[in-house]
């Protein structure tokens, strides 16, 4: 069989000398379970902080341009709660995308008593993350932002300013979904206020003046339609990446499956939870993801 430049790396791994336990620092002895994570990135927060005031802003424009002074109250008030409703979830599930541990590995655990503490069997090995030095489970690569290994890493995502991996992929796909369809209904409103300002008077069809409302609306559907086609597309990646079981950073490198293949409905309740129900469209639900092993890996 020809032996890929990904063997290769795993062969030079699979060398007792590589993993060098004597050089790793313990890990603290102290818990960080109810430590909340966050990725300290200038360019990540400084993202993170644009998404949040462009959907202040979506909003501000939605209610106060269009909604707010228009004459049928009906209308006004079930496109005002839809709108308002689909943003607060977008941004719970940036929230939770932005502090959810991704699935980071322990950092500065390959010491030599935690490698005997496996117990390895005949033909199990374990990998070392020269970076962080931390056992480094199949599947998981190492981000060089968030500075540790995650499990199942997709890609680092700026706009969330954190990983998207095995833990929080669930509210980074709700966050593109959501931020999708209120751009989508931005849009489909923004059309039907300015049929309605030609048909009007523009002075009565806005509480502003009739060029601030037309930049104010046109800069709203700048971004909706920008962002509208750069979630969609996230999404539908990200729903492949899931159904397929295989990581973006996989396709990238094209890396050889050594895992189960599962059906594309057993990959999306590992994703979203088991079984169906309402709490697959909830950021607030957490799925129940039972996780193997991940210090092992048999060959």
């Amino acid at each position: 069989m020809m032996i890929t430049p990904i063997h290769r790396f795993r062969d030079i791994e699979r060398k007792p000398e590589y993993l060098q336990p004597d050089k790793c620092v313990p890990p603290p002895s102290h818990s960080s379970l109810g430590a909340m994570w966050f990725i300290r990135d200038g360019c990540g927060i400084a993202c993170a902080v644009v998404t949040w005031m462009l959907v202040f802003y979506a909003d501000f424009v939605v209610l106060l341009v269009m909604l707010v002074p228009s004459r049928d109250y009906i209308y006004s008030v079930i496109n005002g709660i839809l709108f308002n409703m689909l943003a607060f979830l977008a941004l719970a599930s940036h929230f939770r995308a932005m502090l959810s541990d991704p699935g980071a590995v322990p950092k500065g655990n390959a010491t030599k008593e935690f490698i005997e503490s496996l117990q390895l069997k005949p033909g199990q090995v374990v990998y070392k993350c020269p970076k962080c030095c931390s056992i480094k489970p199949d599947r998981a690569h190492h981000c060089s932002v968030c500075k540790r290994c995650i499990r199942k890493m997709d890609h680092h995502c700026p706009w969330v300013n954190n990983c998207v991996g095995e833990n929080n992929q669930k509210y980074f796909v709700l966050f593109t979904m959501y931020i999708a369809l209120i751009s989508m209904h931005a849009l489909i409103m923004v059309g039907f206020h300015f049929l309605y300002c030609f048909e009007e008077d523009w002075t009565k069809c806005s509480s502003f003046s009739p060029p601030t409302t037309v930049i104010l609306l046109i800069l709203l559907c700048f971004e909706a339609l920008l962002f509208l086609i750069f979630t969609s597309v996230m999404f539908g990646t990200q729903v492949h990446s899931i159904c397929t079981d295989e990581t973006g950073i996989e396709q990238l490198k094209k890396e050889e499956r050594r895992w189960a293949k599962k059906t594309k409905w057993m990959n999306m309740k590992a994703v979203f939870g088991h079984p169906f129900s309402i709490a697959w469209l909830s950021p607030f639900a957490t799925p129940d993801q039972g996780k193997a092993d991940p210090y092992q890996y048999v060959v």
